[in-house]
């Protein structure tokens, strides 16, 4: 064993979302008879990634989730490094000097592409985009055009679910939760009283989990509208229903609303409607001087093994929006080579790749950015797994960093005015935001659990409040 081996590996991890977080904990977990340092940085100021800027803020797991994260990094054997920008601030070459290791996990946030005429539309939107509105990015506008009437969402899984849901729901519901000030007021002068969410096959084939499914009928004066032309069932979704417990649940509980709306055909007289619609297929975003005026879809029909076939049946719905939901994408990350029809990183379960497909020594990847933004946020967890067996089984070759003093990259930091946040930062402004929760609470109609601060500058004031006062002493 070489004397560098006798120090702590040194491991820098970009991105402190999920699986950042996983990928972090999982190696101070290891049974390794080797010590590990590492230091999660985030390009944000605060951590979490996904579940605080990508999950609608009334998601019924997500403070489950984010206690569960907050809970690893509190035990003070990971490092966060917020506010600091790969690639901008501090650059490959300069962390492979500081660090024995680099672990990606930069994950996906952009839409997907849906190749139909019209997607450039004014009116039409990345799911990601309203997402990040809604949860208070630091980066996106603080106004959303809430002006049309009727809205088309085009997906079926679960962001489909939350786009549609914070769409349709009255703003007094949202309230409870962490949503913004600005948020809030677009939300409540909202002129939305349809919302249509699209999928291209049939009811046992949607992409939706039973909770967030059944968290729709949660929304107050809001009709969930089903169309009994979309229940077709083929022989494997027949299948699929009797031998899969997930989808069973789904299409029971499906069933279960169409039956509901028969006996009630007028619905409860709601001023907002939900309406699910299967076996439909975008053809074209139809415009009027450059504006969404309206959605042309395809009729589907199931074909026998699950999939679908077009009928070349038409349908026009009058929306004045369409929401894009039909997955996310990932973005190339500087100095590493990218697989630009997949969205993610060239690597070998785990193990970044060069050019020619040779493992690059040192550099890993995991989650999203690494298998494609397929999978619910727990399967991010063997994912990480799989990473760090590679680590493992690579630790004697990867003893290679010049500078690894813990110091060094805050000191460079330093140097560069980067005004990069720390863990008891993120606790700082965890503790500001749920003190204004607790103003509103006081002053407000409903209990606030808190008021997340949106303005990234302020994020960044409030985070290092600390260590400017202690520099000025």
């Amino acid at each position: 064993m070489s004397e560098t081996m006798h120090r702590p590996l040194r491991i820098a991890i970009i991105g402190a979302g999920p699986a950042g977080v996983y990928t972090a904990d999982s190696l101070q977990k290891a049974d390794i008879d080797f010590e590990v340092s590492i230091d999660l940085f985030d390009r944000y100021p605060a951590p979490f990634g996904l579940i605080r800027y990508g999950v609608a803020p009334d998601h019924p797991r997500i403070k489950g989730i984010i206690k569960a994260l907050h809970r690893v990094m509190d035990r003070g054997d990971i490092r966060f490094i917020g506010n600091v920008e790969y690639g901008t601030d501090i650059h490959l070459e300069e962390l492979q000097t500081f660090y024995d290791v680099v672990v990606f996990a930069t994950g996906a946030i952009k839409d997907a592409r849906l190749n139909i005429p019209g997607v450039e539309a004014e009116g039409s939107f990345g799911a990601s985009d309203f997402v990040s509105w809604y949860d208070g990015h630091p980066d996106v506008d603080r106004h959303w055009d809430l002006s049309a009437r009727e809205v088309a969402v085009i997906g079926n899984g679960n962001v489909a679910l939350d786009v549609a849901r914070v769409l349709a729901k009255p703003a007094s519901q949202m309230l409870a939760t962490e949503i913004p000030d600005n948020v809030y007021a677009g939300l409540k002068s909202s002129q939305v009283t349809d919302v249509h969410i699209f999928g291209r096959r049939g009811p046992a084939q949607v992409k939706f989990t039973p909770l967030e499914l059944r968290e729709l009928k949660s929304a107050e004066d809001v009709d969930i509208v089903l169309y009994e032309d979309d229940f077709e069932f083929d022989e494997a979704s027949e299948k699929a229903a009797e031998e899969v417990n997930q989808v069973r649940n789904m299409v029971n509980t499906l069933t279960n609303w169409l039956l509901e709306q028969d006996e009630n055909p007028e619905g409860t007289g709601a001023s907002r409607r939900l309406h699910l619609h299967f076996l439909e297929a975008p053809e074209e975003i139809l415009t009027e001087n450059g504006k969404v005026a309206g959605l042309r879809m395809e009729r589907m029909a199931l074909d026998g093994t699950g999939n679908v076939k077009g009928t070349g049946e038409k349908k026009m719905y009058p929306v004045q929006a369409v929401y894009r939901a039909i997955g996310y994408f990932g973005s190339a990350v500087p100095d590493i080579h990218f697989d630009e029809e997949r969205g993610i990183i060239r690597n070998a379960e785990g193990r970044v790749l060069d050019a020619e497909g040779n493992p690059v020594r040192g550099l890993y990847t995991s989650g999203w950015i690494k298998r494609g933004p397929v999978g619910l946020i727990g399967h991010t967890k063997g994912d990480a797994l799989e990473t760090i067996g590679h680590i493992i089984e690579d630790v004697d070759h990867l003893y290679t960093a010049q500078i690894p003093d813990e110091d060094a990259i805050l000191e460079l930091l330093d140097q560069r005015g980067v005004e990069y946040s720390d863990w008891q930062g993120w606790q700082e402004l965890d503790n500001h935001e749920i003190s204004l929760g607790d103003q509103e609470s006081q002053t407000g109609p409903v209990e606030r659990e808190r008021v997340k601060v949106v303005d990234r500058d302020e994020q960044v004031r409030i985070s290092r409040a600390k260590a400017r006062q202690t520099a000025q002493r």
